[in-house]
């Protein structure tokens, strides 16, 4: 070998090595044509020569390997997927035979790890490159076997079918470090073999699918494992399918899903973070969100994975202690795994709430771990240079001969090869920063569990509570005696809970979680007083409500402090603890103590919202819906937290549940506008000639007009457009009539309201405050809508008017609508009848409605009640609207009551009385509600305030409301 390099920053052990390697190449002309190309890769060729065995092995056998990479310009540059499958493509020929194109295979694996491992010796790529380009020529390899071996098996044995002749196709998905795009210079690949569907081939030696899938795997692997004179491609290791070495090697999609949900363990959750179908699947994006992403990420903060992944740590740092892994880069302390358990981890614990989370790339996950403040920016940064230090020392190893080892040579020579490569000026530098890195690896890891822990227990955990057996009853009856009048009693409703039919279908584990949490839940219902009894009872219906899914009784095992807030809303809340057995996502809003602490404000609301909405694509309409219903019933559910609490006022408390409505059924229309706009384009319509944008709105009545929203509300709306004129039609290529268009988009935004799901429906939805009720159309135009309160509106729906606003939709439509309100309240109102029909229609809702008896009084329809207050401020501010515009500013009850003050249509006196008594009425039928009770009291409660609301009635109606 003639090509002289420079050799003088070489370890001296090394020089031999290259001596000998020199004089196997001998002399070449390729070495002169190297020389005169490119003298950047020949000043390198020494040093990566005497870096690895394996380029010296390849080169000695392909003498022309390493010029035809220059002449095709690849040395200098990353090549993607396409590029390389291009290249591999280019050697084909018409009638290759198998053997011919195993050899091509390997070669073509043997051409590209030369290109990666001479770039990387060279200084020209980084580690994160270097993962990243293993991977593609792994995949490129794998696809090129799959073709090859598809189309052999259908030569043989024709398509396979489904019964209905749809074609089955066959998945090969990568898993591990090849799944996530980073594997390693010399690995197996984790492959596991899906197929779509039953049914047989349709050639002429018919094979049932199963056993054509089968087969097919097998050839497969043979194409790719099988070692020939040129060497093997991967080892293929098939391991991680369902039931393991004892499961069939290809596997139906429908048996997956099933095996995952009767059998899939977190184990396996971890190891399927990383999955990532290789060939090409028109299924692919639907099998990842519907089967995989529910088995690997719950829809909840996943505390149950922190007590079963603690086994696998434990196994983890034992085999990292075994004195065979002591210098393993990988299995050893502060090792290659012990990051990847640290970020898969927090990946299976989090990902379910934090979309970014749900990453196959370790480095890309381990960054958004940092970015949504999960993983301090300094730990992220140390592990991030900590596991490119060890994969890039892990590819230098490898290198040497082309062989799976994650060992630190023994040998001098070896150890040289790994200086010179990565750049350090001895063996005792490269160790030293070794030792850094493991070290800074080892302390995180410890860490991990515990200080994840904490953090979601809060600065207020109160540590572990003294452990007690479930089956000690004297022990859980010594607990109740110090706490509960009856200590029997609690203990009676444990025994019953567990002797039941949900117990007896738990599995082991989850048992062992709930013995080891009521002995717990008993000892923190006894100490929160006279309400531990309600308390336990609420909160052993919501584990009977939460079944089996016993991650959420881990949850609350991890964390005391949200154990004590639940037990404590239970015992004041009956409403609440429906709520959570309802919606078990409720949990996770306990994890935050501020919720007792810090009322939320319209701004937190509505970033909440925008935060879960903006984090799905476009088109995953079920996620956006699901996203609306966590949203509203963790905000309802942190408004009553803060009510109870006494941090929330009570107008405030319903100024919040509208916010939260508005936020809501703006989000509704924006979504359903989105589906039809996708389909049939926006409605426009003609005016002169000259096109516009017809405008929508929904308007909203009742407590939702009035800011009066309670708890379990329903939603009075109206829905009302500006369409007119000309050609009033969408504008897309399958156009629509606007009037179609819009009463789909009402319907839609109806649906996506009311619809019924797992977690529920987000509001009843009542539109039958519409100009004609039920008979009429369910979205009015502006034009339509001023003719109804003109000509035909009753005294009753101008009372509802005058509680109306509009709440979401066009800007435009809604100052319009305002302009029509307050047009048909001063000009369409019959004033000469006002007084007669208030009177006619709230004696007919009192004979219908209300509760009252002799003992108990209906605190909204009674005498002197809520709807008394409500009727009369309505009658005085329609009859003197003409004179008093003023009085028409406000939809809500209290400040129209301050307008009729302010204007001397009442004295301040009498304004004062009938809002007090109205925010007294309001305040217990929250505390009411939030207890579960009906909204009934005691007649001797709220005397006053009935004697003044009747008196007020009388005074300017002209005649006392008649007794219930």
């Amino acid at each position: 070998m003639t090509l002289v390099t420079n050799t003088k920053d070489f370890p001296a052990d090394l020089l031999p090595v290259l001596e000998k390697v020199r004089a196997r190449l001998g002399d070449r002309d390729e070495w002169a044509v190297i020389e005169a190309s490119d003298a950047k890769v020949a000043t390198n060729l020494d040093r990566v020569l005497a870096c690895s065995d394996y380029v010296a092995d390849v080169l000695a056998r392909h003498p022309r390997m390493l010029a035809e990479i220059i002449d095709g310009g690849r040395i200098h540059r990353t090549l993607e997927d396409r590029e390389l499958e291009l290249l591999f493509l280019a050697g084909n020929s018409d009638h290759e035979t198998e053997a011919q194109f195993m050899r091509r295979l390997r070669l073509f694996r043997h051409r590209e790890l030369l290109r990666i491992v001479y770039r990387d010796v060279a200084g020209w790529s980084d580690t994160e490159e270097q993962l990243r380009e293993l991977s593609a020529v792994a995949d490129t390899c794998i696809r090129a076997a799959f073709q090859r071996s598809s189309s052999e098996m259908q030569q043989r044995n024709g398509v396979p079918r489904a019964a209905d002749g749809t074609e089955a196709a066959f998945i090969i998905v990568a898993m591990g470090k090849l799944g996530g795009g980073e594997l390693n210079f010399s690995s197996d690949v984790d492959l596991v073999f899906l197929y779509t569907h039953s049914g047989e081939t349709d050639g002429a030696r018919s094979l049932s699918n199963e056993e054509y899938f089968r087969r097919m795997a097998q050839h497969f692997i043979n194409l790719m494992s099988k070692k020939t004179a040129d060497g093997f491609v991967y080892r293929v290791d098939a391991r991680l399918r369902p039931f393991g070495d004892s499961g069939p090697l290809a596997c139906s999609v429908d048996a997956f899903e099933d095996y995952l949900e009767q059998h899939g363990r977190n184990w396996e959750r971890y190891a399927w973070i990383k999955a990532r179908a290789v060939n090409i699947w028109a299924g692919t994006r639907d099998f990842y969100v519907n089967v995989l992403r529910p088995f690997v990420y719950r829809r909840y903060l996943d505390f149950g994975v922190f007590s079963s992944l603690r086994e696998m740590k434990t196994m983890i740092e034992q085999e990292g202690r075994a004195a065979e892994n002591r210098e393993n880069i990988k299995l050893g302390p502060g090792g290659i795994r012990e990051i990847e358990f640290i970020v898969q981890t927090l990946q299976l614990a989090r990902g379910g709430t934090i979309r970014p989370l749900r990453e196959r790339s370790l480095l890309l996950a381990l960054d958004h771990l940092g970015t949504e403040g999960l993983m301090p920016a300094e730990t992220v940064l140390e592990l991030h240079e900590a596991y490119c230090f060890l994969r890039d020392l892990e590819n230098h190893i490898q290198a040497i001969a082309d062989r799976q080892t994650h060992e630190l040579p023994t040998n001098d020579v070896d150890r040289s090869r790994l200086v010179l490569a990565m750049g350090y000026a001895d063996w005792d530098e490269l160790y030293t920063n070794l030792d850094r890195h493991r070290n800074g690896v080892k302390e995180n890891f410890d860490e991990i569990l515990r200080h994840q822990r904490q953090s979601d227990l809060g600065d207020d955990e109160k540590g572990e509570q003294p452990r007690i057996l479930i089956d000690d009853r004297s022990a859980l009856l010594s607990i109740a005696e110090n706490a509960f009048e009856n200590p029997e009693e609690p203990v009676q409703r444990i025994d019953a809970l567990r002797s039941g039919a949900l117990y007896k279908r738990l599995d082991e584990v989850a048992r062992q979680r709930l013995d080891r949490l009521l002995p717990a839940l008993l000892m923190t219902c006894g100490a929160i007083g006279p309400n531990g009894l309600a308390a336990l009872e609420r909160v052993l219906r919501i584990i009977e409500a939460i079944g089996r899914r016993s991650a959420y009784i881990a949850l609350l095992n991890e964390n005391s402090a949200a154990l004590e807030r639940l037990v404590r809303l239970c015992g004041s809340s009956g409403f609440l603890a429906s709520q959570v057995a309802a919606h078990p996502l409720l949990l996770d809003e306990l994890l935050d103590q501020r919720i007792f602490m810090e009322a939320p404000t319209r701004d937190d609301l509505e970033e909440d919202i925008r935060h879960r909405l903006d984090v799905l694509a476009p088109d995953e309409n079920e996620q956006h819906f699901e996203a609306l219903r966590n949203f509203q019933q963790a905000a309802v559910f942190r408004v009553a937290v803060a009510d109870l609490s006494g941090t929330l006022p009570l107008m405030r408390v319903s100024d919040r549940l509208t916010d939260i409505a508005e936020l809501v059924l703006a989000a509704a229309l924006e979504l359903a506008m989105a589906e039809l706009v996708s389909r049939h384009g926006r409605p426009h319509y003609d005016i002169d000639g000259e096109r516009h944008e017809a405008g929508f709105a929904i308007i909203g009545y009742g407590k939702l007009g009035g800011l009066e929203l309670g708890y379990g509300s329903d939603l009075d709306v109206v829905f009302v457009h500006d369409s007119r004129g000309d050609r009033k039609e969408t504008d897309g290529e399958n156009p629509l009539d606007n009037a179609v268009f819009l009463g789909r988009l009402v319907r839609r935004i109806t649906s996506i309201l009311t619809m019924h799901t797992a977690t529920g429906a987000l509001y009843e939805v009542d539109t039958r405050l519409r100009p004609s009720g039920n008979s009429g159309l369910l979205v009015s135009s502006l034009q339509a809508f001023d003719k109804y309160q003109r000509e035909d509106a009753w005294t009753w729906e101008h009372q509802a008017l005058l509680r109306a606003r509009p709440v979401a939709g066009s800007k435009a439509v809604m100052e319009a609508f305002a302009g029509l309100r307050n047009k048909s309240l001063l000009d369409y109102v019959h004033r000469d009848t006002l007084c007669a029909e208030v009177i006619k229609m709230r004696m007919r809702m009192r004979a219908e409605l209300s509760k009252s008896t002799a003992e108990q009084f209906d605190i909204k329809q009674g005498e002197g009640g809520v709807i008394d207050i409500e009727f009369l401020v309505q009658y005085l501010s329609l009859l003197h609207a003409p004179e008093h515009t003023e009085l028409l500013v406000w939809s809500d009850n209290v400040r129209q009551l301050e307008a009729l003050d302010a204007v001397g249509v009442l004295t301040t006196k009498d304004a004062d009385y009938l809002a007090d008594a109205y925010r007294a009425y309001r305040e217990r039928m929250h505390l009411l509600f939030l207890a579960g009770e009906p909204r009934l009291t005691s007649v001797q409660d709220f005397v006053v305030e009935r004697k003044h609301v009747s008196a007020l009635w009388s005074k300017h109606l002209g005649e006392p409301v008649a007794s219930a």
